[in-house]
This record gives C-alpha cells, structure tokens and sequence, in this order.
C-alpha cells in the first residue's frame, strides 16, 4: 500500500499521515523529516532540498520491498513531483492512493505568504495522466 498526501503547507498533511500510519502499522515518510534532528528541532536547508526528497524515496521503496504500508505526505504540487513515487509504485505492481488536504491550520514552519501563494498557484489538481493505463 503507496498513499501519498498533498497539499499546501499547513493544509493537514503530516497529522493525516500519522493517523493513516499507526491505522496501518506502516510508515509515515516527508521530507521535512529529514531537516529534523534526533532532538526534534527543523533545521530547513534550501540547499539540502533534492537531499531530502532523495531520502524520502529511498525510504518508500525500502519499506515497499518489506511490504510495509507507506504514507508519504510531501506538498506534490506538481505531477512532476508526484512522478517518482508513481514510478517506485509501479516496481512493486502497486496504484498509489492520493489524498489532497486543503484545510488551513497555519503551517509549523513560518513558511512565508508569497511562498504559499506561490505553491497554491502552481497546484496541479488534475492528475489523471498519472493513472493513465493502470488498472
């Protein structure tokens, strides 16, 4: 099981993830995850981005291969973002469930306006070419 949450900073993403991985008894995978310390304190590197969302992969495919449930909730505003999963998906014969949030609880991160309204205006809604010839 692939479940990939999106939306926009501060939408519900990582608290429905949780849920959804102590629902399941699987994982629960974002990138955030991988600027926090052993500590809990985010230590956000913008230079560490595709770092991130690297590890974020490899850690899906890595419990898929031990068939373990996995949420990853990430903002995947894009189709291009949400690709790679579809791809590590498609390795273990698996059509990933996708789960929009669009609440508005404020975002833990103090991520600014103008880059919020900027990932809301690039927000691709319409991912049905994803799911094209799956079955």
């Amino acid at each position: 099981m692939l479940t990939l949450i999106r939306g926009i900073p501060g939408s519900g993403k990582s608290t429905l993830a949780r849920l959804l991985a102590e629902r399941y008894e699987g994982m629960h995978f974002e990138a955030d995850q991988f600027f926090t310390d052993r500590d809990g304190n985010y230590n956000w590197d913008r230079n560490k981005i595709r770092e991130a969302h690297a590890w974020c992969q490899e850690q899906t495919e890595k419990y898929l291969q031990m068939e373990v449930p996995v949420i990853v909730s990430n903002t995947f505003a894009t189709i291009k973002e949400l690709n790679p999963y579809f791809a590590i998906a498609a390795k273990f014969d698996l059509v990933p469930s996708v789960i929009v949030c669009q609440n508005d609880w404020g975002n833990l991160h103090d991520v600014p306006a103008d880059i919020i309204a900027n990932m809301k205006a690039r927000f691709e809604y319409n991912i049905q070419s994803l799911f094209e010839g799956k079955k």
